[in-house]
């Protein structure tokens, strides 16, 4: 965020600010310090007091489906990307996200007041002059963390702020420090390499929205046809083959810029390869499933293979049209999966997953593809995916009445009831062994991309299973 062109100018008045404020050294990082606690708080504060009220009103439950319905509902995804397509504009340069500027005059003019209040104001002014760089951002890591954990949304953000903070305080107590730092036309390029970035994680919006009401839009070929198309672009301007409006002509490309261009065109060369199937384990969580691909290369033992991934998605048997990962065959419901498991003498493996989920993808690509563990799962266990965001509509004779007399109609919605109830889960992916009857096992296991402790976890679920 410092080398951004909206925040950088704000260096030169803080250091000026502060050196004036000050009639000692130690007076003068005391006062820093402050500052940068100010920043912090301005940023934390308001989004606490946002989900402490939700909390309060509504309790664990309503913020758990608030959280839900913004994570995985498509309006909210649908306004997502539009907002991240907006940023990306602005960073490329059509035109600038700013504050009234009578409000930033407002607070500056205060900013020239003695004590602890003229501190305040004077990060306060910070925090709203620097809003058309930050703002973005802000909204960028809000967004992202709006996935149903309580914690995650006030913990993240007090990241973000202590690191956009930290370079101002520092810069503050060490004034010296500034006179290695010069602006120049690199601020503009690191704003629309930002773009860049923008756009490619705006796109993953749009795939939760599409994974989760099952559109068909944005397969992962699409997916990565885009992405690769980005990031290529990306290189290009890298090495100064595109300008955009606020750019200065490149006279030479320096060592630092070809080093980004060299890993920026390497990860296009990575990505290249998934168009026909590879897995992209190090991309799995970002990635729409591999199931929703035209067409996948398959490692057979007499060779690879290539096939439409509609021939090689697992016939489940199940009353949902879902598709497990891996060609794995399972259900959807916990009372099919307990069904099976009677009849078969096999124990319960739930997948508590979600469409819309990073860490789930990242689990089975890099966990569940293991030989051992997808060995176990498809040969010794029946395996229900609990999806907790999936929006189809449940058969009548599946709906649940809750305790406060509600009749839940969604699939993705009874899930998430259960697990949260059940399971005392809300989060995705956790795991849970269960016996014919739904007695559960082993404790909840939760995201972990040991494979070794995956394969013991699921041997001790087929030992407790038998006992």
């Amino acid at each position: 965020m410092l080398l951004t062109p909206c925040v950088f100018p704000m260096v030169p008045m803080t250091i000026s600010f502060f050196m004036k404020q000050s009639s000692s050294a130690a007076e003068g990082r005391f006062k820093a310090f402050i500052y940068g606690l100010f920043i912090v708080l301005l940023y934390t504060i308001p989004i606490c007091i946002i989900i402490g009220l939700t909390w309060i009103i509504g309790g664990n439950s309503v913020t758990a489906d608030i959280f839900n319905w913004l994570a995985t509902h498509w309006l909210p995804n649908l306004i997502f990307f539009v907002v991240f397509m907006i940023f990306a504009a602005s960073f490329f340069g059509a035109f600038e996200i700013e504050l009234p500027s009578s409000l930033a005059n407002k607070t500056d003019a205060k900013a020239g007041a003695k004590g602890f209040g003229g501190i305040f104001f004077m990060a306060l002014t910070l925090v709203l002059v620097s809003f058309s760089c930050t703002g973005p951002i802000v909204g960028t890591v809000l967004i992202k963390s709006t996935q149903g954990e309580f914690w995650t949304p006030m913990v993240t953000m007090l990241a973000f702020s202590v690191a956009f903070a930290l370079p101002f305080t520092i810069l503050a107590m060490f004034p010296s420090l500034l006179k290695k730092m010069k602006s120049g036309a690199w601020l503009n390029s690191v704003k629309v390499v930002l773009g860049f970035i923008e756009v490619a994680l705006g796109f993953k919006f749009l795939s939760v929205a599409d994974q989760t009401y099952h559109w068909g839009l944005l397969d992962r070929e699409i997916y990565l046809a885009i992405w690769i198309v980005v990031f290529t672009l990306m290189g290009l301007y890298l090495i100064g083959k595109i300008r955009f409006k606020n750019d200065s002509p490149l006279e030479y490309v320096s060592v630092l810029r070809l080093g980004l261009a060299i890993a920026v065109f390497s990860f296009v060369v990575y990505m290249i390869p998934g168009m026909w199937g590879a897995p992209l384990k190090a991309l799995s969580g970002y990635l729409p499933p591999i199931e929703t691909q035209d067409f996948v290369v398959w490692n057979h033992a007499d060779g690879m293979t290539a096939v439409p991934s509609s021939a090689k998605a697992g016939e489940t048997g199940s009353k949902y049209d879902l598709k497990l990962p891996l060609n794995l065959e399972g259900y959807f419901t916990l009372e099919e999966g307990m069904e099976a498991s009677r009849k078969q003498g096999k124990p319960i493996f739930v997948d508590i997953t979600g469409l819309g989920c990073v860490n789930c993808r990242e689990m089975e690509q890099r966990v569940w593809s293991d030989p051992k563990v997808e060995s176990i799962l498809r040969n010794e266990y029946v395996i229900v995916a609990l999806y907790t965001d999936d929006k189809s509509p449940l058969h009548e004779e599946d709906y649940l009445t809750t305790e406060d007399g509600k009749v839940i109609k969604e699939l993705g919605r009874k899930n998430s009831y259960i697990v949260r109830s059940r399971f005392n889960v809300n989060a995705q992916p956790n795991y849970v062994i269960l016996d014919g009857n739904g007695r559960q096992l082993l404790p909840v296991r939760g995201y972990d991309l040991s494979v070794d402790g995956f394969v013991g976890f699921l041997r001790a679920g087929i030992e407790e299973y038998s006992k």
